[in-house]
Parts: C-alpha cells; structure tokens; sequence
C-alpha cells in the first residue's frame, strides 16, 4: 500500500491480498482452463470499484468522488453557515441518514471530488461544532471515529475527521442488524458470542459459551445443536451495552441505540438442515463466518460459505482461537482463506483487519461492496483483536433488500 496511505489511515490501512498489498490478480475460469468472460467482468469492476476507494495522485492523496446516493457525505468545511445554508444542510443530514437506515458518516475536510485537503485546527473544531448543531436540530447523536493528519502542501498542520452520526428512525426504537453466526463444529462460535455479549473472556475450556446453550446434551458435548439468539448493544457514543451492566435483554433493549442480533447456528453436519432454515427465515444482513485456526478449513466451513453465498448474503471472517497457535499457523490459515476466496465463483476481495482504522474502513467498504471480505484474527481466551471486532459492529449499517424497501 502506498505510504500516503499508511500516513494517512495509520500502520495498516487494511492489509490486502497480493504481493503488493493490493487485490489479486487472479483470473476466474470454468475448471478446464478456459477464462469465463462474465465472472472476470465482474471481478475486474468490483476491483477497479474497490481500488479506487484507496486510489492516490501523485501529490495528494483521494478517496472516491462523493455519490449522490448512499450514507457517506463529504464537507470541506461548515463554517458559520447562514441560516438557509443550515436548514439545507440539515434537510442533507437526514436524506444520508434515511439512506444509511438510521447511520451516515461525515468526511470532513474532503472536497466532492473526493480530495483530501484538510482543515487547520480552528476550522475543523468549527466544522464539528456546526455539525454538533445540525446532528442536534435532526435529532441525531454523534461520535467522531478518527482524525488524521493530511500531507499536503501548506505549512499548518491540515486534519480530516471522519464522524458517526446515528438516529433511531421514528417507526422503530432502536437500529437493529441481524448477523448469522456460521462455522464448522468447535470453531468457537458460541464462545466468541458468549465473550461479545457477556463481556467476559473465556477460561479456554468453554465457560463463556454456557449461557447460550438451551439443551443438557448442548451443555454436555459443547456443541450447538439448535438455533440460539444473543444480543449486543451499542449506545449513541458507540459503547457497548451488554450483560455484565445490564441484567435482562428489556434492559440491554432500553439502554441501546443499535442491536446487534447474533444467530448461533449449527456446524456440525448433521444439523445442516437446522443451519439452511436458520439461513433463511430469519433473513440474516451479514454472515460471520467463523474458522479455528488451528484447523483452518474444515468440516462444514466450505458448505457454510457456499450457503452465504448462494443466498446472497454478505459474509465476514472471523479467524478464532489464535492463542493456540503460532503466528505462522495463523498466517497460513489466513493465506487458505485468501485462496478460496478468490476461487471462480467466490470472486471476493480479502482484507485483512490489524488495526482500528483497518476496521472503520472495512466497515465503510464492506457495506458498499459485498465482494469486500474482512478477516479478523483473534482470541477469545486473551480478548486479542476482539475490540476491532466491536469497532466493525458498531459503525457497520444495516443492510436493507428489495422487498424492504418495497413494504
């Protein structure tokens, strides 16, 4: 990745496969070596779409030209704005906020173009305490994910911000996104929800996963074998909300601006059927897929994938169980993920989240473009890399379909 881009978004803007860091070139075909015309349209354009997200010229560094649609607006500045500049302004706020189902992110101090320029620090307190005022009159919170300096050619210091902002629509009385938890058996889906929504790391013989299960032979063999929902909930300056403060879901419900709804399913085989229907009737936004890393590969975890893929739904990595293994076991897991994901009829583009800014951006790009797949490498016996998991839930948007819409 280029260096501007590591000033820019921190150490690691996201690591992507490839041996320049940069999406893979590998080519789809049918299996007999012959490139399918198609599938290699749309990879390429899904590529081209998410290079030029991180895309920059030789002096300044770019992001994509602001769209009309969607939930992410570009401000250079907002400046003690005249009345009718602030009614339209906010009118704006909440167009991106209807569009973002509840969420939109602000970049400030970046042209519609998508140049990066920055503010100095006077202007940008005044920008973020305009838009203080303006997330005030819609009746939004706000949060401000992270600001970085821009190199650029002027002798202030130039900062760009990047700021959250989160309503509860009318109709509803909190944000609610639904995540299909998927995985082979004893991959540590169940002890990963368990350490999300209980707030406590696990003992390493499975004492966070206990509370989930429903069933004595659940208890017995560790192993899900029913369908089981937790919650994770997030207040309006993004802290988690869960039950080491609160003590029923009514509480945890009152208390939070965004729900996050786990679906704890099945990954033995023999409870594929149990996996397909919870699939398909709760119509999960994401799917987090969940691999040891000790085993990589395994069992159902091929099938889990197939089954997000063919229903359209978009999926996410997390690599668990990091603590038992070497960093060269981990990364060679990582590297047969990267292998299957760019296989013909996957077409994906991996990254790889080490860092916070890795995490707001794969959020942001995640939800723009299902072919982006972050991959998370943790632990949930040390809490290794589980905050940047908490990060991604939090600022990621719920994802509405077609028939939504419609109703």
């Amino acid at each position: 990745m280029d260096a501007l881009v590591s000033e820019l978004f921190g150490s690691g803007s996201g690591h992507f496969s490839g041996s320049q860091g940069t999406a893979s070139n590998h080519k789809p075909g049918n299996g007999n070596g012959v490139i399918s015309k198609k599938a290699s349209s749309k990879n390429k354009k899904a590529k081209a779409r998410f290079s030029r997200n991180f895309k920059l010229s030789n002096n300044t560094p770019n992001l994509p030209p602001e769209a009309e649609e969607g939930n992410i607006e570009y401000k250079l500045k907002l400046i003690n704005p005249t009345q009718n500049r602030f009614e339209h302004l906010a009118t704006q706020m909440k167009w991106r906020l209807q569009e973002g189902r509840g969420e939109a992110v602000y970049q400030i101090g970046v042209e519609d173009n998508g140049m990066l320029v920055g503010l100095s620090e006077e202007d940008l307190r005044a920008s973020l305490k305009t838009l203080h005022r303006l997330a005030e009159k819609v009746g939004a919170d706000i949060a401000v994910l992270r600001e970085q300096e821009v190199d650029y050619d002027s002798d202030v210091p130039r900062k760009i911000a990047e700021v959250l902002l989160r309503k509860v629509p009318d109709d509803q009385q909190f944000l609610d996104l639904r995540v299909a938890v998927l995985g082979n058996v004893d991959s540590g889906k169940s002890t990963l929800l368990g350490v999300l929504t209980q707030g406590e790391l696990d003992n390493g013989r499975g004492r966070a996963r206990l509370n989930l299960f429903r069933h004595l032979h659940e208890i017995q063999t560790g192993r899900t074998s029913s369908i089981s929902f937790e919650i994770l909930g997030f207040n309006s300056k993004g802290e988690i909300v869960n039950y080491s403060e609160s003590r029923t879901a009514e509480e945890i419900c009152e208390s939070a601006s965004k729900m996050i709804t786990f679906i704890d399913l099945a990954g033995h085989h023999k409870y594929l059927k149990t996996t397909i229907f919870g699939l398909t009737s709760y119509c999960p936004d994401f799917a987090m897929l969940v691999v040891s890393a000790n085993t990589g590969i395994a069992g159902t975890t091929r099938e889990h994938l197939g089954l997000a893929m063919a229903l359209k739904v978009p999926i996410f990595i997390v690599i668990s169980k990091v603590d038992l293994c070497t960093r060269a076991t981990v990364e060679r897991t990582v590297r047969q993920l990267e292998r299957v994901l760019k296989q013909p009829g996957c077409n994906k583009v991996p990254m790889v989240v080490s860092s916070t800014d890795d995490a707001v951006t794969a959020a942001q790009q995640f939800a723009q473009s299902p072919n982006i797949t972050p991959i998370f490498t943790l632990s949930s016996v040390t809490g290794e890399s589980l905050d940047l998991l908490k990060v991604f839930f939090n600022i990621i948007p719920p994802l509405s379909n077609s028939k939504e819409q419609e109703e």
